[in-house]
């Protein structure tokens, strides 16, 4: 009686639920014990991915985005419409009826014995993603449709997977999800990296007496960005949660057309109260297996896909994250490994400055698993990372993993207010647009760390995808804004 009100009180407040053609049963719910539905009929909705039809026979290839494995469809010339069946074309939107039966061809344990074939949105003859291996370059033209593939329908929920994953790491260890501003007044990055935002008239841009442009008459009556990092905010909740984290949508203006590199792109990024370098670390490592781990076991479909198709070995390269123990070693000690090296790089390592990706793909194959690089000069790291005592490096760590290089970028920060306008200073950073972010310092402060990482990095490490702009479901590179 009470479901039966229960749904009575759904169907008046909530029609939607059963409009005409609502299906409960998706493909995934099938596939997870599909011999439970042996010889009964179900109904399905999804997207014809080929039909293949014979003079007495047909197969369709039939998925509906919520599972990897397509289900194959049997139509016979029993059905009176047969004729019009064999004639549905790739692409088309379809409600199927039919009986699962065991499959008595290879490839499948079960298929769909059709009983009928509704076509609910037709598609032409012209419609891009035919039964055929397409180039990701061709694929990146049509990215609205591009999910309809093998690979990228695996990618996306790969994507999607991991995500999940990231907040039930976090929110499993205590931690507050914090929503860190899109705008933002605070040049964490540099302007030079950021985007500039303004209501303004670019055409007929107001001047002050020094004629520059008058951002008082700006909507927010000064020069905002948007944002390059939620990391000097979420310090700032760190202090007050002890441990919170950010995940979301980041925007770099960098001219780069680099594979690892795009405009737009997610990050994570975790910040710690009372914590050291050390503790950071810790918390990385542990946060990267427990990631791996939680797409191998939810996705075992697609990672196999990946491993057959995209990266040879990658399921026991994954597998051996979640079982090693990260190396650890300072910035000098891997510029003295790079120099001892009997390898001619293109990029001579040296002290005091960066490393090439050449540099870090080495690293990684010399320790054979993913490396942990601290204590970087400072005069090559931000502002905020706390200083060492010897007064040239950082307590900064770069996290160097196999076949993806640098996948994320930490430090403790800089706790000290005399120390922090010191650098300040030094940079050149304007101090008043920063006096909430050094107050931290002044007002109950303590030792505390964080890192950042790239969601799209942490993708292609997970899928084996080389070019950034196959990890994201519209890339936004320098000349590139479609869609």
């Amino acid at each position: 009686v009470n479901k039966g009100w229960y749904r009575l009180y759904d169907s008046l407040y909530h029609p939607f639920l059963f409009r005409k053609g609502m299906n409960d049963m998706d493909v995934k719910d099938l596939f997870k014990d599909i011999k439970k539905y042996e010889g009964k009929d179900v109904t399905l909705e999804g997207w014809v991915r080929n039909n293949r039809n014979q003079s007495n026979f047909g197969f369709i290839d039939f998925n509906d985005g919520t599972y990897f494995k397509s289900l194959q469809l049997v139509y016979d010339k029993e059905l009176k419409d047969f004729d019009t069946i064999s004639k549905i074309r790739v692409g088309s939107a379809i409600r199927v009826k039919g009986t699962i039966v065991n499959s008595e061809g290879s490839g499948q344990s079960h298929e769909m014995k059709v009983k009928s074939v509704e076509v609910l949105g037709d598609s032409p003859e012209d419609y891009p993603i035919q039964p055929k291996r397409h180039t990701r370059e061709f694929l990146r033209e049509v990215a609205y449709l591009r999910p309809r593939t093998n690979l990228f329908n695996a990618v996306f929920r790969v994507r999607s997977v991991a995500a999940q994953a990231i907040h039930e790491y976090f929110q499993s260890n205590n931690y507050v999800y914090f929503h860190s501003p899109i705008i933002t007044g605070a040049d964490c990055e540099g302007s030079g990296e950021m985007f500039k935002l303004t209501t303004l008239d670019m055409n007929n841009l107001p001047l002050n007496e020094d004629k520059k442009v008058d951002f008082k008459k700006d909507l927010f009556g000064k020069q905002t960005y948007i944002t390059g990092s939620g990391q000097l905010h979420a310090e700032t909740f760190a202090l007050a949660y002890k441990k919170v984290y950010t995940f979301g949508p980041t925007m770099r203006t960098e001219n780069s057309n680099t594979k690892t590199h795009a405009n737009e792109f997610w990050m994570i990024e975790p910040e710690v109260a009372f914590c050291d370098l050390e503790g950071i670390m810790n918390i990385e490592e542990e946060m990267l297996k427990y990631v791996v781990k939680y797409v191998l076991d939810k996705c075992p479909l697609e990672i196999d896909f990946f491993d057959k198709f995209v990266e040879k070995g990658l399921k026991e390269k994954l597998n051996k994250v979640i079982n090693s123990k990260f190396v650890r070693i300072t910035h000098k000690e891997a510029i003295t490994l790079l120099k001892e090296a009997k390898v001619d790089f293109e990029f001579k390592p040296e002290y005091g400055e960066d490393i090439a990706k050449e540099h870090e793909r080495y690293i990684t194959e010399y320790f054979n698993g993913p490396v942990f690089i601290t204590n970087w000069p400072k005069d090559i790291k931000a502002f905020y990372m706390k200083l060492n005592d010897d007064n040239e490096t950082v307590a900064a760590v770069d996290l160097e993993v196999p076949g993806s290089g640098e996948l994320i970028g930490g430090s403790q920060r800089e706790d000290d207010y005399d120390k922090l306008i010191k650098r300040m200073e030094e940079l050149n950073i304007p101090k008043d647009d920063l006096e909430w972010y050094t107050n931290l310092r002044r007002f109950g402060g303590c030792y505390h760390s964080g890192f950042g990482l790239g969601f799209e990095r942490l993708i292609m490490y997970l899928t084996g995808i080389e070019n950034i702009r196959d990890v994201i479901p519209y890339p936004r590179t320098p000349n590139n804004c479609d869609y």
